[in-house]
């Protein structure tokens, strides 16, 4: 017999709590939930009640959950949850959703492409798409993600909503998630979030005696006062609070006759201390496996051997039944209250909770249960002997019930290659642990390889070299020396990648001390890419020169012996090393690259290749279209931390050609988003690039405020420092027309490379380092023709200043008309990097005029307008000074605080202020002002903060109302 009750008692300051949420959520607020509380003590009837409020609001739900029988399952919770949404709508059609498409495609089966059966994205990538999507299914009302016991999601699920958690404060979303109090990764979350105070926990408690009686009235459709006090004593007393095991004890005294309903209303009849938990409920549930037929009892307790939810196809399977009988079956069980159909997946039924297949089980003997369970895995395997989708760590749960942890083992283990074969690293770290732990002698070396090799690819590079260090080098468990030198060299590479050289270079120690006779060349060439690689890292002393030669020879060796992605990271690193001695060659290294990733179907080592021949074009010509080149197919590709990778070059690129608002666009995109998916390095770039946005605009305030930023997720040691002091620090201290500190930091820069190697060609020591000291007098001709040398002096960036050093030592040379025609070289890319440009043109004019050569009046002009537009007062006040010198009548230049009404004057407002005010008569949002001013959406805000303030007017609405009667005169 089946009682419930559709009321929830007991759980006032849940109610309150979600009930607030979901306000919030209104409000434009997100959030996140969790529901903690032990089985049956109500965490799905408030995630019921939610929803439903939810509903009543237009707000859209999703939900999904998991199950213990697919705890391995990747990402099926999500796939549930969004399935639930889109199944009769479709998902959205945002453009905005463009790049994330392809990541979602493994969420969104109406998304996927050929380019998402080839490339698997990762785990941290999908989050940062999913919290995308999120935010755009919220966009009008608001969304809810609804996410059923966290306590059996398999890993991927588990990071992917840690991340949405972290990440989802500031968008329409609430995320509410259930599970239990017990030890696990889904527990560590919701106790980290909570400490982090990232989201709000709720611990169900046990109900009290007037809930629980409260919920036995509901269950009896009668007041609180009409149930006999004997029966709520005892529901008390035997349920700990537990509402499911209060209404399982309210069945079992109605079903066995001990509690009945007659004319007076309900009365106890009889003693009903035999009324125990779990021994009732288990003696319960097996009455009603008993009151079925022979049929429907074997269909029970195959499911219940499945776990709480199960899937129709696997349950026909491996109970070889025709549908129609099958379905015959279930709605017995259904009606004995065994089983409900899913509501989130059609294909699916569930047991009406996750103690009701646990009960199931045990009202029969555990010889029954292995037996049962033994022959389901045998069915399974039979009608499926691939064992494809999630049935493969089916049958090993099943085969561990049977007594088989070696046979479960080997189908952990194949699960977990499988996981790793598909780019769910996280997940297969699991299963193969699980084979680990279950393996016997005789297979566990390769389980213990593979398992290696997953935790590498998950990003436990600790835990993967405590497990190489813990390897029995002899014995039946060992791993032979070949498999040994692999995994080593592979830990290697993944250190090195993490810029962690002393773990790569134990690793690669420990690779060559295993080599027999040297090694194959295959092994001296994975290994040689690593040491190459490592030479690169500050702080290490390898020859690059030794590492071009190895990295040559590895490039060779790779392709004959058909390793393609050897082959692809020894021309990259090649390309690398060879810059010094000229790009063309360097070039040629990336197209070899690319064949071979095309030629082998390598896409994400294609648009590596792309990527870095494009870098390679904007440095040389400044022109930037092969990188958006490379960005579009990382876009396709669904490669998301790849194109933030690419989108920084751009930003790059961006600034040096005078775009800031390019720039900014760029930083807005993607600066957060690198932060929340971890891709440190590229996050580090865009924070020396947002500094390096300040100094070419001359804003040093600006500047150091980021540079802050970037020193501390940089650190001390950073390859970037070049970059920082050379093409951040020292054009700033040239727009403050502080030409000695320019020449520090150059200085600096120069020191830096001299004793680490580098990568970076722009910072200053193949153009504008030369240039000054030219200016200075202490280079001259042969300084320079050292300089003009290096391949790296071709660059468009640097070749200016090159060719401005050059007329300075032209002019001093008494030969005027070839130092103008320098110059008018330079003159022919004057759109290119204009900043640049505009400077070297104020710099050289100082010469041009001492030494009597060109036309420095026109070059002053030119800086000087251009500079005064930018809002570089400095330089354009210089230019300015020199042309004066030079007899030139130079107009005054109005600051902008004349344009300031008095009044308003009076009150202390600057020139940008007043630019914000007058742009507020057309009310327009912060960002549309921040396009038009080329500044940020923050740095509006600030400006209208202080309009209000030193106006003393009260809202954003008067200030529009002020600046439209200004306009009107």
């Amino acid at each position: 017999m089946r009682i419930t009750s559709s009321r929830i008692v007991g759980r006032d300051a849940e109610l309150v709590l979600l009930n607030d949420l979901l306000i919030d959520l209104r409000q434009r607020s997100g959030g996140a939930v969790f529901l903690l509380g032990e089985a049956g003590i109500g965490k799905t009837r408030l995630a019921n009640e939610c929803e439903n409020r939810a509903r009543s609001l237009g707000v859209p739900v999703l939900r999904g959950r998991g199950s213990p029988s697919g705890s391995g399952t990747p990402l099926r919770p999500l796939i549930e949850a969004l399935s639930s949404r889109f199944r009769i709508s479709g998902p959205p059609a945002d453009p905005g959703l463009g790049p994330y498409r392809q990541a979602l495609s493994r969420l969104i089966p109406e998304w996927r492409t050929a380019a998402a059966t080839v490339h698997r994205e990762g785990v941290v990538e999908l989050a940062e798409a999913l919290l995308r999507l999120l935010a755009v299914l919220g966009r009008d009302e608001g969304c809810v993600l609804v996410l059923e016991d966290l306590h059996d999601m398999d890993s991927e699920t588990i990071t992917v909503l840690e991340y949405l958690v972290d990440n989802v404060a500031g968008l329409p979303v609430l995320l509410l998630a259930t599970l239990r109090p017990q030890p696990g990764p889904a527990f560590d979350l919701a106790d980290l979030a909570d400490r982090r105070r990232a989201a709000s926990v709720a611990a169900l408690r046990p109900l009290q005696a007037e809930a629980v009686a409260a919920l036995a009235a509901g269950c009896l459709g009668v007041p609180a006062a009409a149930v006999p006090a004997a029966a709520v004593e005892r529901l008390v007393s035997s349920s700990d609070g537990n509402p499911y095991l209060v209404e399982e004890l309210l069945a079992e005294m109605v079903g066995s006759g001990l509690l009945r309903r007659s004319a007076t209303g309900w009365q106890v009849v009889g003693d009903l201390s035999s009324t125990v938990v779990p021994a009732s409920v288990v003696r319960g549930y097996g009455r009603r496996i008993e009151l079925l037929d022979s049929r429907a009892r074997e269909t029970v307790l195959l499911a219940a051997s499945l776990g709480a939810r199960f899937s129709v196809a696997t349950l026909r399977l491996i109970a070889q039944s025709d549908e129609q009988s099958l379905f015959a079956q279930l709605r017995s069980a259904i009606e004995a209250g065994l089983v409900l159909p899913d509501r989130a997946t059609p294909d699916r039924y569930t047991f009406r909770h996750a103690l009701t297949a646990e009960a199931v089980l045990a009202a029969i003997p555990p010889a029954e249960r292995a037996a049962i369970a033994r022959h389901a895995a045998v069915a399974l395997q039979r009608a499926d002997p691939e064992l494809s989708d999630d049935r493969c760590q089916l049958a090993a749960g099943l085969w561990v019930a049977a007594g088989d942890p070696a046979e479960a083992a080997l189908l952990y283990a194949e699960a977990g290659r499988r996981a790793q074969a598909d780019g769910l690293s996280g997940t297969a770290v699991v299963l193969l642990q699980r084979a680990h732990d279950l393996a016997d002698p005789a297979t566990r070396a390769g389980i213990t390889e593979s398992l290696l090799y997953a935790l590498a690819e998950a990003g436990q590079l600790d835990r993967a070299l405590a497990l190489v260090d813990s390897l029995t080098p002899v014995g039946t468990a060992a791993l032979d020396v070949d498999s040994r030198i692999a995994v080593h060299t592979r830990l290697a590479w993944v250190a090195v990648t993490a810029e962690r050289p002393t773990a790569a270079a134990g690793q690669v120690a420990a690779a060559r001390a295993l080599l027999v006779e040297g090694g194959t060349p295959e092994q001296n060439a994975a290994l040689s890419v690593v040491e190459g690689h490592l030479s690169l890292l500050p702080g290490q002393d390898g020859s690059t020169a030794d590492a071009e030669r190895t990295a040559r020879e590895a490039a060779e060796v790779a392709e004959r012996a058909a390793l393609p992605v050897l082959a692809c990271q020894a021309w990259q690193l090649l390309a690398l090393l060879v810059r010094e001695r000229g790009f063309d060659t360097a070039d040629a290294c990336l197209e070899r690259m690319l064949a071979v990733a095309e030629t082998h179907a390598l896409p994400l080592w294609r648009v590596e290749a792309l990527t870095r021949l494009g870098a390679n074009a904007y440095m040389r010509t400044g022109d930037s279209r092969r990188l958006e080149q490379a960005r579009e197919a990382a876009d396709e590709l669904g490669a998301i931390m790849l194109a933030q990778d690419i989108e920084g070059a751009l930003a790059m690129n961006a600034v040096l050609r005078g775009d800031p608002r390019t720039a900014r666009e760029i930083l807005g995109r993607c600066l957060d988003a690198s932060a929340r998916m971890h891709n440190l390095g590229t996050h580090r770039y865009l924070l020396l690039i947002s500094a390096t946005l300040a100094a070419h605009l001359g804003r040093r305030r600006e500047m150091e405020q980021g540079l802050v930023k970037f020193r501390q997720a940089a650190g001390a040691e950073s390859p970037l420092t070049p970059v920082m002091l050379g093409l951040c620090r020292a054009v700033c201290a040239l727009l403050e027309e502080n030409r000695d500190g320019a020449v520090g930091e150059l200085a600096a820069a120069a020191d830096w490379e001299s004793s680490h190697p580098s990568m970076f060609y722009l910072a200053g020591r193949h153009g504008l380092s030369l240039l000054l000291e030219v200016l200075a007098g202490r280079a001259g001709r042969a300084e320079y023709s050292v300089v003009a040398a290096a391949p790296a002096a071709g660059l468009a960036w640097n070749r200016q200043f090159l060719l401005l050093a050059e007329a300075v030592l032209l002019g001093r040379e008494g030969r005027a008309e070839d130092a103008a025609e320098a110059v008018a070289l330079v003159r022919q890319t004057a759109g290119l990097f204009p900043t640049g440009h505009h400077l070297g043109l104020r710099l050289v004019s100082e010469a041009a005029l001492a030494d009597g050569w060109g036309d420095p009046t026109s070059w002053l002009q030119a800086a000087e307008e251009y500079f005064h537009q930018l809002d570089v007062p400095s330089v354009a006040s210089a230019c300015r000074a020199l042309l004066r010198q030079a007899g030139v009548t130079v107009a005054q230049r109005r600051s902008g605080r004349d344009l300031i009404p008095a009044a308003l004057r009076a009150r202390g407002l600057t020139p940008r202020e007043y630019e914000v005010l007058a742009l507020l008569t057309e009310r327009p949002s912060n960002q549309d002002i921040a396009r038009q001013l080329c500044i940020s959406p923050r740095t509006v805000e600030k400006h209208i903060a202080s309009l209000l303030q030193k106006i003393a007017l009260p809202d954003r609405a008067a200030l529009s109302r002020l600046a439209a009667d200004i306009s009107a005169g």
